[in-house]
């Protein structure tokens, strides 16, 4: 009999064992989380090297973008007011000069006007009085020549005033200048005041020269009359026979 109960009771119980492990849900497995340090390291060296790379791109950016406004700079140009004023200094000065009588500033003319005023032998076919006037005529042309050429010197003396008004402009422009454009407009800007002065400098003299050649020329041309006029009062310098 106990032969008989135990293989039953055993067959029984794997029975329920079979049923519970088909009815009872089965509890999942939980997932076991692994750290790998040179894994994470890679990772970390990874992303240095891609911010590292950013921070390159962006200070390429603002290189390139400075670069864009010194150019931008280099490009910029600055005004010359004072360009105006000296061309009318000049213009006054070249005025001065066209009002020069008698004897111009005309190579063309030249020659003619000299040989007018200042003839190459005595004239004896002028009487006495044509003499005293060809002579008065050549004192108002020098007295006319040294006359223009204090005008001239007057107007230079006031232009000096002007011009250093202008050149303080042009250095106050020239030391704020930004850019190499408005550096080499700066320069050209002294240089054009340079050459303004310049050129006034030799009008002035060429009216000095011109006053001081027509009073040498006169001298000269007073001496050769008095010879003409001595030698035309001796004759022949044979003595009077009745």
């Amino acid at each position: 009999m106990k032969r008989t109960i135990l293989p039953a009771m055993f067959a029984l119980a794997t029975s329920v064992s079979l049923i519970a492990a088909v009815i009872l849900p089965v509890a999942p497995a939980q997932a076991i989380i692994v750290f790998d340090p040179s894994n994470y390291s890679q990772n970390i060296l990874t992303a240095a090297r891609t911010l590292a790379q950013i921070n390159n791109q962006i200070r390429m950016l603002q290189n390139q973008a400075q670069s864009l406004i010194n150019e931008a700079k280099n490009l910029t140009t600055i005004s010359f007011p004072e360009l105006q004023a000296l061309r009318q200094t000049i213009s006054q000065i070249d005025a001065l000069m066209a009002q020069a009588k008698g004897i111009q500033f005309q190579v063309a003319t030249l020659d003619q006007q000299f040989r007018a005023q200042f003839p190459a032998v005595f004239n004896q076919a002028l009487n006495l009085n044509g003499q005293v006037t060809a002579a008065k005529g050549r004192f108002d042309l020098s007295m006319e020549a040294y006359k223009q050429t204090m005008t001239v010197q007057a107007q230079v003396v006031e232009n000096i005033t002007a011009d250093a008004v202008n050149l303080n402009g042009i250095v106050t422009r020239s030391q704020g200048a930004q850019g190499a454009l408005q550096v080499a407009q700066a320069s050209n800007q002294l240089l054009a005041l340079v050459a303004k002065q310049q050129f006034q400098i030799q009008q002035l003299m060429a009216a000095q020269y011109r006053a001081d050649a027509i009073e040498r020329a006169n001298r000269i041309q007073q001496h050769s009359d008095a010879q003409g006029a001595t030698a035309k009062f001796l004759g022949s310098g044979n003595a009077y026979t009745p």
